[in-house]
């Protein structure tokens, strides 16, 4: 496989046979007294693999206790400047597996236990009220549980009939917040939100380790208890380690680690705080009343729109990538810092940005008639297409009116060449967009991998390069990142959309809800392209025959998922993911200054984080089950 003049692979082989081998297993050097430098990774080992047979927990309390203790005395020797990664961490428990003579299946408790010992002196200097205890649901007493589910997850009572309420009275009378959901994505809502600032977490490993991906490498001191099995109905943990933590607290004291969820917080801000200031309106006033005016009706759908729903995680892109380029104070100043204010014209620049994404989103859901945006109902549903088609527009208007208003203060070139740069991603998302629109009013085309990476790279990854260029180019001069810039973000973005696809077959709590949703459609995705390039001429006249049929949307999921599966589309899928992954960490290898390396580190980190530990084929014939779950993007 070879990459063309435009940065895209050309599949002169077969283009994915040879994927799997961009990860190479590598094993840490255990020998030796001086290890500070081993224990210090800058630059990423590509390891990637499944873990489930790296999850077994020490049988005896005995036993778990001695692990307990090396993990203390070998958190000891780590930096603690910077947050760990997944890799990192995995490197470390690796090394003191080796050290001890235990079996590799130890690793993911281990990973856990000096995940514990890097954050517990920073966790313990949280204020109790700033805490918050997350409880899994397999710890409730399920036969007659009173409990119901709500947003949040289960809404417990004090009714004594499991250990769920044991730990929830005595933490909500420290003052902690108590939440009993699964996962990560809800709770990095809640810190982003301002709520919080460390988690006290009782989970399984299976649970923990996706948690490693989302919350830890943000920044967030963290302290967590395994739960002995897997097993959600019968499990048990160590209780005496939740009440070792739960009750203490200690006066801060030395360096803390840099986090990014102060630069989160300050995302968030531009539009939970300073919406109104950085961007006044000029025809409605934010009231219900504003929705029945001729005249205000457009903007107050638009602000809303543009106000409310999603991660905002382009303008933070946008702000850290201002604040790495000056020297990380932002991030550098720890995970209880208090949010930054941006001067107004990066401010600006960044509520820009997500202008025109959530603008690309109205549009996007109007062309492939997607029912839900953000856990509510998409805007062509709710207020017509039209409307929305009108909404979409006024949001590109408010992005470059956001942009030019900077120009007195930036200079008119850095305003010019941020528009120039937006202007060239939104070009780049519409052909995207257009060449998938064509595709797929052209059923008898058969659609190859290459075509679908074009598509992705084109449609997702303009947004991430616009953010990135903007905070960079606001910062100062920006030629020692011309060339870096796309490049890195061609790679994030297919790799996002290739994940994209993978979550489709798992039902997406944040936007659509149902499962397949996009083969349904028969959307140009990479997972069909790679059943079309691996198919047997059987396979390739049933996907024909798919693909040419009206009929039933259901049975058209049910035979794509029996052909994906017998061709091995979903394990090529996330291969190519480790591909992009791989190719940009490498890119992030030789950035300068250190701030900015990190930044691109864990941005990587956070869009190519899985959202499931195999590919979706394990859960291939169970039923969507429905979850409350917050929207987050």
């Amino acid at each position: 496989m070879t990459l063309s003049s435009n940065g895209y692979e050309s599949h002169e082989d077969d283009g994915v046979a040879t994927v799997a081998s961009v990860s190479s297993e590598t094993e840490p050097d255990a020998a030796g007294d001086d290890v500070e430098a081993e224990l210090v990774p800058r630059k990423r080992e590509k390891v990637r693999r499944s873990t489930s047979h790296l999850k077994a927990v020490p049988e005896t309390l005995a036993h778990r206790e001695q692990l307990k203790a090396a993990a203390e005395r070998f958190a000891l020797r780590l930096d603690k400047s910077q947050p760990f990664s997944k890799d990192d961490l995995e490197g470390f428990g690796r090394q003191l597996l080796t050290e001890l003579g235990e079996p590799e299946k130890f690793l993911g408790f281990i990973m856990v236990l000096i995940g514990n010992f890097f954050w517990k002196q920073q966790f313990l200097t949280i204020p109790f009220n700033r805490r918050m205890l997350l409880l899994p649901h397999c710890l409730k007493h399920a036969a007659g549980c009173p409990a119901d589910y709500d947003e949040f997850g289960l809404d417990c009572e004090k009714c004594g009939a499991c250990s769920i309420a044991d730990y929830k009275t005595r933490a909500e009378q420290l003052g902690y917040k108590v939440l009993v959901a699964e996962g990560s994505p809800i709770v990095l809502k809640i810190i982003v939100s301002g709520h919080i600032d460390g988690i006290l977490g009782v989970a399984c490993l299976n649970v923990l380790e996706k948690a490693i991906d989302k919350v830890l490498i943000a920044g967030v001191p963290s302290y967590a208890v395994p739960l002995h099995s897997g097993d959600c109905k019968n499990t048990t943990l160590d209780e005496a380690w939740v009440w070792d933590v739960l009750e203490k607290y200690e006066e801060p004291q030395g360096s803390t680690t840099a986090s990014y969820v102060p630069l989160m917080r300050s995302a968030n801000e531009l539009f939970d705080v300073h919406f109104e200031r950085l961007l006044p309106r000029v025809r409605s006033k934010g009231v219900p009343q504003d929705l029945d005016s001729a005249l205000s009706a457009t903007e107050a759908v638009a602000y809303d729109w543009l106000k409310h729903g999603g991660k905002r995680f382009r303008p933070f892109i946008t702000l850290a990538a201002y604040d790495a380029a000056r020297g990380g104070a932002a991030s550098s100043a720890g995970p209880g810092a208090v949010p930054q204010v941006f001067p107004d014209s990066v401010s600006r620049v960044a509520m820009a940005i997500e202008a025109f994404h959530k603008a690309s989103l109205v549009h996007d859901d109007i062309e492939d008639d997607d029912l839900f945006r953000y856990g509510r109902e998409t805007l062509h549903r709710k207020f017509g297409t039209g409307t929305a088609i009108n909404v979409g527009d006024h949001l590109i208007g408010l992005g470059y009116r956001l942009v030019t208003s900077i120009r007195g203060e930036v200079g008119a070139e850095a305003a010019a060449d941020i528009a120039d740069r937006m202007a060239a991603a939104h070009i780049k998302l519409c052909d995207g967009q257009g060449a998938e629109m064509h595709w797929h009013g052209s059923p008898g085309q058969m659609l190859k991998p290459i075509d679908a990476l074009q598509i992705y790279a084109l449609k997702t990854s303009p947004a991430f390069e616009a953010a990135l260029y903007a905070g960079l180019r606001l910062a100062g001069p920006i030629a020692p990142y011309e060339e870096m810039i796309p490049v890195f973000t061609r790679h994030l973005g297919v790799g996002f959309q290739i994940l994209n696809d993978l979550k489709d077959w798992q039902g997406d709590q944040n936007n659509k809800l149902v499962a397949g949703q996009d083969a349904q459609s028969l959307r140009p995705t990479l997972l069909l392209a790679l059943a079309f390039e691996a198919a047997s001429p059987a396979h390739r006249a049933e996907l024909d025959a798919i693909v040419a049929d009206s009929g039933s949307e259901a049975l058209r999921t049910g035979r794509l998922r029996r052909i994906f599966e017998e061709c091995g589309v979903f394990e090529k899928a996330q291969s190519l993911v480790e591909k992009s992954r791989a190719r940009a960490e490498a890119l992030a290898d030789e950035v300068q200054p250190e701030s900015l390396r990190q930044l691109l580190y864990f941005l990587v980190d956070m869009v190519l984080a899985p959202e499931m530990e195999e590919p979706p084929i394990a859960n291939a014939h169970a039923p969507l089950v429905s979850l409350p779950v917050v929207a987050l993007s």
